[in-house]
């Protein structure tokens, strides 16, 4: 029997556009319905009678995005900018958080043809060109440049060679000039006027420009240097930021300076730029973050001081900048990760999406099996990936807490066995190191241990938020009550925006074991405005109205208990001290009917050696 060879495969060359639509995400958020009927009039009217006009044919099409295809390469170059053009003129005048943008990357390539479906390496690149472009814009491969820069009346700009996901050789890619004003006289001064563009790394990536000295006197030119010396010292801490060293940072040192530029040239997403101005014995720094890719101002802030001491000035101002980027560049990396398509997805990704709604939203059932979901889905990606263990690790203690566990057994294995891994994989990452420490001191793990752990966290880096805020936890477990106050504040001055809820809540608790039960009552009702679904808070409020008299108000808040968990009084073993853990509980107890004052009225007073009038 003769054999047979292998079935036939249908190859031919083609140019390729993908395009996907800006920020899908935030739109359908926004305004779903709105944002549909949008796309369906621009596919009717602008899309699809410009792609049958250049001859091109949609493979396939998603909810945000469409992948086409064209037998001339200079066809589908002149459909991809025509259509930014008039999508450009629709979009005048409409709010910059309501338009429809797209982002298109064109490739020509050997393609394997599939009933009306293409695959290969040549649709694959023509993806990644699109992740590449900004907003409204259209990046292309070499090949593409080279077939139509001699016969259409366009300026390229050459980005350089990147190192895309999934290919293994480096892609050239070249930014198509749209606009009356392009930034180069023709494409081929393009190559050679700049630095050579660099790929971007995956992880989050900074480069911190020397401040400029607005003071006119040479010698504070040593005092800006330092400071920006120090600040990528202390920015070199986060584990997950990559940042620019200062030799190649400085070499922008006295230019004037275009933040995009910065960003190709040097391969990172962020750039700090700052100024130094001094007036007698006083100066002020100011300083802010830029999102390299579309030019939007993050964070800005400023910092006044005296020179009396410049050392300690400057280590103070770059703990504080250190401080409030850490958490302003992981709410943008959000922001990215929530714009990019579902379907290509990195375990960084899942974990910023899992990160997402603990941080936005406050403290919710809901929110946190969401982003248990999303983290375990990091975690199969990349079982060694130590802040995915660890914050889900956070998210069964977190579960464990309000009362939210279907099995509180299995949340607590779970928990300590998440956070020995992280500990194992990334027991360097002060991050890991500090969530590690807060889930294993709260299971009731050795809490000498873990308060080692998050010392060690804050050694490494001192700038760390929630270092402080963590710290300030364990140090309440462990009944060192002024000690946990002053780290819940510390972490709110690097960083007045960073779980206010959570930092008011340690602080009223610190005051409830103290004896100042009106203090606490006052941080308390602060961390409910923050965040009104979180449990502990209701437990604590309940607790301090008791022990205040207050009954009616005790009853109301534990009715307002109820109806978020069935743990109304729960064991509190992470509460170290007895007299503290028996003060909690026994106020709870009152408010929620399981004893009765002595007398009509009357509070149970509370053995406490503080002797505060609040508690008499």
């Amino acid at each position: 029997m003769e054999a047979r060879g292998p079935a036939r495969v249908d190859r031919r060359l083609a140019a390729i556009l993908a395009a996907d639509v800006v920020g899908y995400s935030r739109l359908m958020g926004a305004n779903e319905e709105g944002t549909l009927a949008a796309l369906k009039t621009r596919r009717r009217e602008l899309a699809d009678p410009k792609i049958k006009e250049h001859r091109g044919r949609i493979v396939k099409t998603t909810g945000d995005g469409l992948l086409l295809v064209f037998a001339s390469v200079v066809d589908a170059v002149r459909c991809a900018v025509e259509l930014q053009h008039e999508m450009a003129e629709r979009n005048a005048g409409v709010a910059p958080d309501r338009r429809i943008e797209f982002r298109m990357g064109i490739n020509v390539g050997d393609v394997i043809r599939d009933g009306r479906d293409i695959y290969g390496d040549g649709v694959n690149v023509a993806a990644r060109l699109e992740a590449l472009a900004e907003p409204g814009g259209i990046c292309v491969s070499r090949v593409v440049r080279d077939q139509v820069r001699d016969k259409l009346e366009l300026l390229f700009e050459d980005m350089g060679e990147q190192q895309v996901k999934n290919i293994a050789r480096p892609v050239r890619v070249h930014r198509v000039v749209l606009g009356e004003s392009p930034p180069v006289a023709s494409a081929q001064a393009t190559e050679g006027s700049t630095k050579p563009p660099l790929a971007v790394p995956d992880k989050p990536s900074i480069a911190v420009l020397p401040f400029q000295n607005m003071s006119g006197d040479p010698e504070q030119e040593y005092f800006a240097d330092g400071m920006v010396e120090e600040i990528i010292t202390a920015l070199s801490r986060i584990k997950w930021l990559f940042v620019i060293a200062r030799n190649s940072s400085f070499t922008y040192k006295g230019q004037p300076v275009d933040v995009t530029r910065v960003g190709r040239e040097l391969g990172v997403r962020y750039v700090l730029e700052g100024s130094v101005r001094k007036g007698g014995n006083q100066v002020r720094i100011t300083a802010q973050l830029i999102d390299a890719a579309n030019g939007a101002h993050l964070w800005a802030g400023r910092f006044d001081g005296s020179l009396e001491n410049v050392f300690e000035l400057q280590d103070k101002v770059a703990l504080s900048v250190a401080g409030v980027i850490e958490p302003t560049v992981r709410a943008a990396e959000i922001r990215r990760s929530s714009d990019r398509p579902t379907n290509d997805v990195t375990a960084y990704d899942l974990y910023l999406r899992a990160a997402a709604p603990i941080q936005s939203a406050g403290q919710e059932k809901e929110r946190y099996l969401q982003a248990l979901g999303l983290v375990g889905q990091a975690i199969e990606r990349d079982p060694h990936y130590g802040t995915a263990l660890a914050l889900a690790a956070f998210c069964h203690m977190a579960l464990h807490v309000a009362g939210w566990s279907d099995d509180a057994g299995a949340d607590r294995r779970e928990g300590i066995d998440l956070a020995r891994r992280a500990l194992r994989v990334a027991g360097d990452d002060p991050e890991v190191l500090g969530l590690a420490a807060r889930v294993l001191g709260y299971f009731g793990e050795d809490l000498a241990a873990a308060i080692a752990l998050i010392d060690r966290a804050l050694e490494l880096n001192p700038g760390l938020a929630r270092g402080w805020q963590w710290s300030g936890w364990l140090r309440l477990w462990a009944g060192e009550l002024d000690l946990a106050i002053g780290h819940f504040e510390t972490s709110m001055r690097l960083n007045p925006l960073l779980g206010r809820a959570d930092l008011y809540l340690g602080i009223g608790m610190g005051h409830f074991f103290a004896g100042r039960i009106e203090d606490a009552v006052a941080s308390l009702l602060l961390s409910l405005q923050e965040g009104p679904a979180w449990v502990p808070t209701h437990r604590f409020l309940a607790s301090c109205y008791a022990h205040l008299g207050r009954f009616d108000e005790a009853r109301e808040t534990v009715r307002r208990l109820r109806t978020l968990t069935t743990e109304v009084v729960p064991s509190a073993t992470n509460w170290r001290n007895p007299e503290h853990r028996e003060l909690y509980l026994s106020g709870l107890r009152l408010a929620a009917g399981e004893v009765t004052p002595a007398r009509p009225g009357a509070a149970p007073r509370p053995s406490l050696s503080t002797g505060n009038k609040n508690l008499n």
